[in-house]
């Protein structure tokens, strides 16, 4: 089953992040290149319509994710494992420091 995050930059919809059973999809918000505003998530995401895909997380989203002891928390009031590198980036990173915040798609 596929699961889907909206990815915002200072709360604007930047674009969506799919796991699926191939792996991981990132493709930008046609809207948000359409603006005049806007600047990649990552520099190793640069802005261009095509979906990024790759078998692992991208790592500027597995940055996201907490380590350590935070971690630990994380996997153990959500009951995930460090594995779910997709769940935990939507448990965790809804309010991220810095610019990024992901959310799960409705």
């Amino acid at each position: 089953m596929a699961r889907t995050a909206e990815v915002y930059l200072y709360n604007v919809l930047a674009g969506r992040l799919v796991e699926d059973e191939n792996g991981y999809a990132f493709q930008y918000d046609l809207n948000y290149l359409a603006s005049g505003d806007a600047f990649p998530v990552s520099m190793t995401l640069p802005l261009q319509a095509e979906p990024f895909r790759d078998k692992v997380l991208f790592p500027f989203f597995d940055g996201l994710i907490p380590e350590g002891w935070l971690l630990a928390i994380a996997e153990e009031n959500w009951k995930l494992s460090r594995t779910d590198r997709m769940g935990l980036l939507l448990a965790c990173c809804r309010e991220c420091i810095g610019a990024a915040s992901i959310r799960e798609a409705k």
